[in-house]
């Protein structure tokens, strides 16, 4: 009984420093984006990619989806809170025509389980359905990481729940990468990652293009 009352309070502690540092965490990030879009007028209804690092980083996403209007507004090492904390300044204010969402992965370091990951994102998906119902939202499973290899087994449960939800849920994909990234012993494959083994390399990035591609919508 102890045991089990220990462990469930680390588990509240570990989610409300969670939350208690989410709100200002990445305001000089967001700050700087919206600076960049006073010089350089964001696109009009845009197909845009929202989330952690590995949105940020994508650096040739436009390129790599040069037939669409994308825009990639990415930033740090974003947990699902951070992204709910700034969806008026990164979501909403540029009226998105589509959205494309990587979150989860960080969390689960903070101490998110498979459910916590679902509720998580269920939060996010209501904040963006009460201001936008009717705006296609495609969701990019979380990637199985060498780095995070601990947590393999958390990411795939969350990836199912979070599929499971979205399957009856209109104008909504669950985009799988996450069996794509994985080699025939069910292991992360190391070659798709750069040297830190968290973020992707072109590798990588070009399992992500041919996934998310085929949902992405024409003007």
């Amino acid at each position: 009984m102890i045991k089990c009352f220990f462990s469930a309070l680390l588990c509240l502690l570990a989610v409300q420093s969670l939350q208690a540092q989410s709100p200002a965490r990445y305001k000089e990030d967001v700050r700087a984006i919206k600076k960049y879009d006073e010089m350089y007028t964001p696109p009009a209804r845009p197909i845009l990619f929202i989330g952690s690092s590995s949105i940020r980083k994508w650096n040739d996403l436009e390129r790599t989806f040069c037939n669409y209007v994308v825009m990639n507004r990415g930033f740090g090492g974003a947990v699902t809170n951070d992204v709910i904390t700034y969806a008026n300044e990164l979501i909403f204010d540029y009226h998105p025509r589509q959205i494309v969402i990587y979150v989860g992965e960080n969390d689960m370091p903070e101490g998110a389980t498979a459910d916590s990951l679902l509720n998580r994102f269920k939060q996010l998906y209501s904040v963006i359905r009460a201001k936008l119902p009717q705006v296609p939202i495609e969701y990019v499973s979380i990637k199985p990481s060498p780095s995070r290899v601990q947590y393999i087994k958390t990411a795939e449960e969350g990836n199912r729940l979070i599929r499971q939800f979205l399957s009856g849920e209109a104008n909504t994909h669950f985009i799988d990468v996450f069996s794509l990234m994985l080699d025939k012993q069910h292991k992360p494959r190391p070659e798709l990652f750069v040297e830190d083994m968290l973020h992707m390399n072109p590798k990588g990035y070009a399992i992500w293009r041919k996934a998310i591609a085929p949902y992405l919508l024409k003007q």
